[in-house]
């Protein structure tokens, strides 16, 4: 019988939609209504077998095998759904992908395909947006976890940005530092944070610096150019994986 999936990382949206938010939910409960008739079916299944009615368990067993691949395909949906959904040309920064609303293990499947396509097209580092955990039980971040574990996988050194649901991952092997950005449009002052970084045994206390959040014209274009690039490159991934429950 396949494993339950962990939970989910937050919230679904990172932004406001009302209907986006009922067509995420619509998915994930029917996934839930399948992943409680295979349960039965399994549950019922074992009974047979143990009262020696091989065939009414075999017939069980299969009807719950059907049940657990409808409850696969409406996770994928869902996975597939938000994930368009929160990293749209426009939400997010090329060099950004945002997991809020996937499963632990969607967020290690999308996160690691993502990682393979930025280097493979030479990009530099990435910020990945893991959700404070204010929505999750608890107020534990789930997703956050997992990141650093591929990280310390893969051999990448990370931070915690200022904004403690957003991390950095350096790309290139170096620390994960990240560059102050340049502040546009006058006279605005620059805000500053400590941040805690990581990677193996490196631990190092920098002082980092924001920038405005105006950017100049032909910034805004590379970006645009860069979404266009990836966005498509993770979505075709994404469709040749199966979420294992």
């Amino acid at each position: 019988m396949a494993t339950p999936m962990t939970q989910l990382g937050g919230r679904a949206l990172n932004h406001s939609s009302a209907s986006a938010e009922a067509e995420y939910d619509r998915l994930r409960d029917a996934a839930r209504a399948e992943a409680a008739k295979r349960s039965s079916c399994f549950d019922r299944a074992h009974q047979a077998y143990q009262s020696g009615n091989g065939a009414l368990a075999h017939q069980l067993s299969e009807e719950g095998k059907q049940h657990a691949a409808k409850m696969d395909q409406y996770n994928q949906q869902a996975s597939d759904y938000i994930f368009r959904e929160n990293n749209a040309v426009g939400r997010v920064d090329g060099d950004t992908i945002d997991l809020h609303g996937q499963f632990v293990e969607e967020a290690e499947r999308i996160l690691e395909q993502r990682i393979r396509y930025a280097q493979q097209n030479g990009q530099s580092h990435l910020h990945v947006i893991v959700g404070k955990g204010n929505h999750s039980a608890n107020h534990i971040q789930k997703i956050k976890p997992r990141v650093e574990q591929i990280c310390q996988e893969l051999g990448l050194q990370y931070a915690t940005e200022q904004n403690e649901g957003r991390m950095y991952i350096n790309l290139q092997g170096g620390p994960a530092v990240m560059p102050p950005v340049p502040h546009y449009g006058g006279g605005g002052q620059q805000h500053g944070g400590h941040g805690q970084y990581h990677g193996g045994q490196y631990q190092q206390q920098q002082q980092q610096q924001y920038g405005g959040q105006n950017q100049q014209q032909n910034q805004n274009e590379e970006i645009e150019e860069v979404v266009k690039k990836v966005l498509p490159g993770c979505l075709r991934a994404l469709k040749g994986c199966c979420v294992v429950m």
